[in-house]
């Protein structure tokens, strides 16, 4: 009997509830679970599948045609494949996070002057499989309906797994780093730079070129570093995988930083760790908001922005304490997308101001944040 192709290899996702998709396997040929969420961005996924907050999940793709512009892996011209400061040029982190792949089609012949490689040899040197010619359209709508599941994609002669297999107890252990880390901006003006002190839950390298570029210091300190040895001039809670409610170790220390009113600033999960600090509650929205154009209103000023986003649990606005308000709400459902104090330079945003690809419309706050921290550093 002739052996299938690899590239033509059956493969399946089969979800908790028992719906079925058949397609094709594609990247690495391996069966594999996780949390299948979906994200509607027509482009980026270099970015989103090396983003930490994917961490442990399986992405399915809304836009039908995915890999058209190929991977960036290897420099074609000087340009290096790390920066000065030693962060991934093209990715949000050195690997794909995400525990896998699924796709209308699979483009297997991209066009783009920077590409060295195709999407499924990229998956496949990072050991993430990916599934192929199904209806995403439909796997989307029934997410949707049921609210995001376990699933599990299973490859033709590379055997079963079970659903909990996929389950990663602490992501963001996985994903934050070891031991703390200084990184200096490139250049100068001759003045002491501004020392930011990052919380890394995850931290997507785009938030850490942000604060580089704007002449910033960054010591980047584990999830569960402890803060009260540490001298900064401004406190930043990073994105990350997984339930805010994991992180006990991150929210006690913000306690503990309120006391030292010095300004503080999160993104996605920091927003939720800050809220949780503050003594409100999260939950775990039906299916999240992974896109990139969220509409977001201001309160106070009625504006509003389109945002990018990648989150599955959000604030319950009813539990902020006194002395704390909404600061951003989603103009499609109504969740708190930030939240600020009204005594204190704290404050963060459920969205991604950095957002890689983008778009990147509120990136103006991260200048707030510093020029806030500055205005206290030099008062």
């Amino acid at each position: 009997m002739k052996k299938t192709p690899a590239e033509k290899r059956a493969a399946r996702l089969v979800l908790e509830d028992g719906t079925e998709f058949a397609g094709f396997s594609f990247g690495k040929a391996r069966s594999q679970a996780g949390e299948v969420v979906f994200t509607t961005g027509m482009t980026g996924y270099p970015q989103s599948l090396t983003d930490p907050s994917y961490r442990g999940q399986i992405l399915v793709s809304t836009y039908p045609l995915v890999g058209n512009y190929g991977v960036p892996l290897q420099p074609r011209t000087k340009e290096p494949w790390f920066d000065a400061a030693g962060l991934p040029v093209h990715f949000e982190s050195p690997i794909v996070q995400a525990a896998g792949f699924v796709v209308s089609e699979a483009c297997e012949e991209p066009s783009h002057f920077a590409s060295t490689d195709t999407l499924s040899a990229w998956l496949e040197k990072n050991n993430v499989p990916g599934l192929r010619g199904i209806d995403t359209r439909a796997l989307t709508k029934r997410l949707r309906e049921a609210g995001v599941m376990r699933g599990k994609i299973l490859v033709e002669g590379c055997g079963d797994v079970s659903f909990e297999s996929g389950v990663v107890p602490h992501p963001v252990a996985e994903v934050s780093r070891a031991a703390p880390r200084t990184l200096v901006p490139a250049g100068g003006s001759g003045e002491k730079p501004l020392r930011i002190a990052l919380v890394d839950c995850g931290v997507k390298a785009n938030i850490l070129r942000c604060f580089l570029a704007r002449g910033a210091e960054v010591q980047c300190l584990p999830w569960n570093h402890d803060l009260g040895g540490i001298e900064y001039d401004g406190l930043f809670l990073s994105n990350g995988p997984g339930d805010p409610k994991a992180c006990g170790k991150t929210i006690a220390a913000l306690r503990g930083a309120f006391g030292r009113g010095k300004p503080i600033f999160g993104i996605c999960l920091g927003n939720q760790i800050m809220a949780l600090a503050a003594g409100a509650d999260t939950y775990k929205l039906p299916y999240g908001h992974r896109s990139q154009n969220q509409p977001c209103v201001e309160t106070g000023t009625g504006r509003c922005y389109i945002t990018s986003q990648n989150h599955g649990y959000a604030v319950r606005g009813d539990t902020l304490p006194r002395g704390w308000e909404p600061w951003f709400v989603n103009a499609n459902d109504g969740t708190i997308e930030g939240i600020r104090a009204l005594n204190g330079p704290f404050c963060a945003v459920q969205f991604h101001p950095e957002g890689c690809p983008g778009p990147r419309d509120t990136e103006f706050l991260i200048d707030r944040f510093l020029a806030q921290v500055r205005e206290c550093y030099t008062a």
